[in-house]
């Protein structure tokens, strides 16, 4: 009989779901993972998935196939890492289940990750967000809910997974509006919302007509929209709006810019770190620092400015005529 697929079943159901209670968005992935895997192995050793056992999937194996996810599906580094993190997961589960394979188990989890490149993050400079602001048709109930997604994400910097998962009674729009989100790892949240805004989502709920249940942001049919949907939606309003902002045309832009974007504008209006690790669900501030921090360059030339140019001369300036000194002195 097959180890791998009550060790698989028990896995999902057991460990992911009933003890760690992880995320749809988790399950999903880890999900996807396994399914890729299972038929790399098909293919690579000619064996059905639901006859596999666990030491057919030996440390050379699970190398091969992050070989075949990068050389042959085109991913990149972080998601090979990210697939791979849910391999170890299923294997340190079997540690606990399948003492008896540990030797195979151990292998597997020796297997590194791989150093990624971190490139700056890109985001929308001022003129940007009001010109993808102004992209959406207003005339339009289409163009109105773009335009309350677009203004809630670059306000709130909630996270695509976030802002689909909103129903109208995640907003509070009395005083002290914000909005109430279920962020990564099950932490709620509340984000403030300014005055317009208040006045713009209060409007679109009125349009929207739905019960506190009913997702805020639906499609043409009522349901939720996908995270496909969300990102289709960006780049056709990217696209008009780089008409009339030319340097929009040059940045490759997502719904997670959105996130960033909203980041760097409290950054750049002195907005401490640790408030913005909050205000985006951070699980650790130092997530902050080395993303938003490294991207500031008005930060680094304001760090520039303080210090002098090599050569200056020490000492502290004195004039040279005692009237003025008296004058300076006043």
């Amino acid at each position: 009989m097959s180890t791998l697929a009550p060790l698989l079943e028990a896995f999902f159901t057991e460990r992911l779901i009933a003890q760690r209670r992880v995320s749809g968005h988790t399950v999903a992935a880890y999900r996807d993972t396994m399914s890729l895997l299972l038929r790399f192995t098909q293919q690579r050793i000619g064996k059905a998935p639901q006859h596999l056992d666990l030491t057919d999937l030996d440390a050379p194996l699970i190398a091969a196939f992050l070989d075949h996810l990068e050389a042959e599906r085109g991913v990149c580094v972080r998601t090979r890492n990210a697939r791979l993190t849910a391999i170890r997961s299923l294997f340190n589960f079997a540690a606990y289940r399948c003492p008896e394979h540990s030797a195979t188990i151990q292998r597997v989890l020796a297997i590194p990750q791989k150093k990624n490149t971190k490139a700056l993050v890109t985001y929308l400079t001022d003129q940007e967000m009001t010109a993808l602001l102004a992209a959406p048709d207003r005339a339009t109930r289409l163009g109105r809910r773009d335009h309350a997604l677009l203004l809630l994400a670059l306000e709130t910097g909630l996270r695509v997974s976030e802002l689909i998962e909103l129903t109208c009674g995640s907003l509070d729009l009395g005083s002290g509006g914000h909005v109430r989100c279920m962020g990564k790892g099950r932490k709620e949240r509340i984000t403030p919302l300014r005055r317009q805004t208040r006045t713009m989502l209060r409007a679109w709920l009125s349009e929207r007509g739905g019960a506190a249940a009913d997702p805020l942001f639906s499609g043409p049919r009522g349901n939720r929209l996908s995270r496909d949907a969300v990102r289709r939606l960006v780049e056709r309003h990217v696209a008009t709006a780089a008409a009339q902002c030319k340097s929009l045309a040059s940045k490759r832009i997502s719904p997670h810019t959105l996130r960033h974007s909203c980041a760097m504008n409290l950054l750049r209006h002195g907005v401490d770190p640790a408030t913005i690790a909050l205000w985006l669900g951070h699980e650790d501030i130092r997530t902050t620092y080395s993303v938003y921090l490294h991207s500031d360059l008005g930060l680094k030339e304001r760090a520039l400015a303080r210090t002098a140019p090599p050569g200056t001369p020490a000492g502290r300036y004195r004039p040279s005529d005692t009237l003025l000194a008296f004058l300076e002195g006043l």
